[in-house]
């Protein structure tokens, strides 16, 4: 069986996601089958593997990094919120349904068995297993059901590295406050603390690191600048968001959704030095944008509604009106539509009015589809006329059935992969004038559907787009990979976290 480690965190967004893939790549460039691991995770942002299974794209990214294909066993539990009290639970890759907290939470233990199958699974074929936490380990009134923090280290007998974020201040305290709410065994369980997001002159800093190591008898294994990669964060914490001034000879806005979900889809296109992308929250912040993409939702029509009472709908149909490009994915796509039911309550029970950009009509239905494709734009007219054949990559998950009117025409045409689909050829999506819309996620992560997108804006514009190349995305990220490696190296004690690993739950982890 596999030895492990576990980085855990003080609080949410100290790092842990980004600390547990760069461990990652650490061990498989020292030549270490290492695989991650996180027993439960909530997120937006999600993924289709080859099997036609759905896990959280933060496993996804460590798996990356560890040179692995990305597997469901690696985060057996994702909740997926749908509002501010429920979540749709998906439990080794397929939906269980929506659970309240209190319920999800009242069953919790239920799915011990099925972590621990998960875990086994990888434990049985990799020489490491990074596991990783998920918000804090002192959360005093979960921890009787805990699954996910200690409860996970003492499943795995797994040593912890605890992790605290100094960019938001308090780190002495975040450190020395988790471990003191920790029981004896669990603080036994601790075998190094890191300081995260650290920024100036570390001479200052030495004192503080003394008195800590004093206080809490765990010795500080490393003080990790702040540092910005462009890799996968967790949704709901990235600081993508935050990016709202135009810098670019192309501004595309992203409506940023109350429930947005896998807006990791425009990362490619961030990417382009060209191309400035912004998430607005606002009308006010809508400004002139070359164009205007519809991301995907959890609640499809709660955002639409959303969208219509915050003055997003008027805007994008002026937008349309004039000409302007407006691209939909999934729930943008849906919501660029005619109409959306939801007769049985998958998301939301009832039915709305869509934008009416698109002609296209969509049911939900309790099945999800999951599966990845392929495929190919075939004959848009408007601004996109030029991607006539042009091939892309990705993956769909939706609970919808979106049906053409009548010689309405389709998007592109798709060729299923893998164990989620049927393996044929289908028709996907729609367009009228220039406005688009499609179900696969991902699709900007083509190199040739890059090109072909910012080309169609930078000809509306009267710029040439001859000379412009899109990045490899797959090449592009192995390079951020080994950037992340490079600083882990050179800024925690990889040689005793070695030790740690080798020795397991007795390394000592007293000074």
């Amino acid at each position: 069986m596999a030895k492990s480690i576990m980085i855990q965190g003080t609080m949410s967004n100290v790092g842990k996601s980004i600390l547990t893939g760069g461990l990652c790549r650490v061990l498989c460039q020292n030549g270490i089958k290492a695989a991650p691991f996180k027993s439960q995770n909530m997120a937006l942002n999600s993924y289709i593997t080859r099997e036609g299974l759905e896990m959280g794209r933060a496993q996804v990214m460590q798996a990356e990094a560890a040179g692995i294909e990305p597997e469901v066993c690696m985060n057996p539990i994702l909740l997926k919120p749908t509002n501010d009290m429920g979540s749709q639970v998906i439990v080794n890759g397929k939906p269980e349904g929506v659970m309240s907290a209190a319920e999800y939470y009242r069953r919790k233990k239920e799915y011990i068995p099925a972590v621990m199958e998960a875990y086994e699974k990888l434990s049985a074929r990799y020489d490491v297993i990074v596991i990783e936490g998920a918000g804090s380990p002192a959360e005093i009134n979960l921890k009787q059901d805990d699954i996910v923090n200690m409860g996970m280290a003492k499943m795995a007998d797994a040593p912890v590295l605890l992790a605290g974020d100094i960019d938001r201040g308090g780190v002495f305290a975040q450190i020395a406050g988790t471990v003191m709410l920790l029981d004896e065994t669990e603080r036994r369980r601790i075998k190094g603390t890191i300081i995260n997001k650290f920024r100036g002159d570390i001479s200052i800093l030495r004192p503080g690191l003394s008195m800590l190591e004093e206080r809490t008898g765990i010795p500080v294994l490393g003080v990790v600048p702040y540092f910005y990669l462009d890799i996968d964060e967790e949704d709901s914490l990235t600081d993508r968001f935050r990016k709202k001034s135009i810098a670019g000879l192309v501004d595309i806005a992203v409506i940023r959704l109350p429930r947005i979900s896998n807006f990791t889809d425009f990362a490619p296109l961030e990417s382009l030095e060209e191309v400035s992308v912004r998430y607005i929250t606002s009308t006010d912040e809508f400004g002139e944008p070359d164009a205007v993409i519809l991301p995907g939702s959890k609640n499809t029509i709660q955002d639409l509604l959303w969208m219509r009472q915050n003055g997003f709908e008027a805007k994008l149909l002026r937008f349309a009106d004039s000409g302007g490009l407006v691209f939909g994915i999934c729930g943008g796509y849906q919501m660029l539509g005619q109409e959306i039911s939801d007769p049985g309550g998958t998301e939301q029970k009832g039915t709305v009015k869509g934008l009416g950009l698109l002609p296209v009509r969509t049911v939900f239905c309790p099945e999800k589809r999951r599966t990845r494709v392929e495929g190919n734009f075939l004959f848009p007219e408007g601004m996109l006329k030029d991607m006539a054949g042009v091939p892309f990559y990705g993956y769909e998950i939706h609970m919808g059935k979106s049906v053409l009117e009548e010689d309405a025409r389709p998007l592109t045409l798709i060729q299923e992969e893998g164990a989620g689909g049927n393996g044929g050829a289908y028709p996907d999506g729609s367009f009228q004038g220039n406005v688009y819309g499609c179900y696969v996620h991902g699709i900007f992560d083509a190199p040739e559907t890059a090109e072909g997108f910012l080309a169609a804006l930078l000809k509306k514009k009267g710029y040439a787009a001859s000379g412009i190349r899109a990045r490899d995305w797959k090449a592009y990220k192995e390079e951020q990979y080994d950037r992340l490696a490079d600083i882990i190296r050179r800024s925690m004690d990889m040689k005793t976290i070695c030790e740690i690993i080798e020795k397991g739950n007795d390394a000592p982890c007293s000074l």
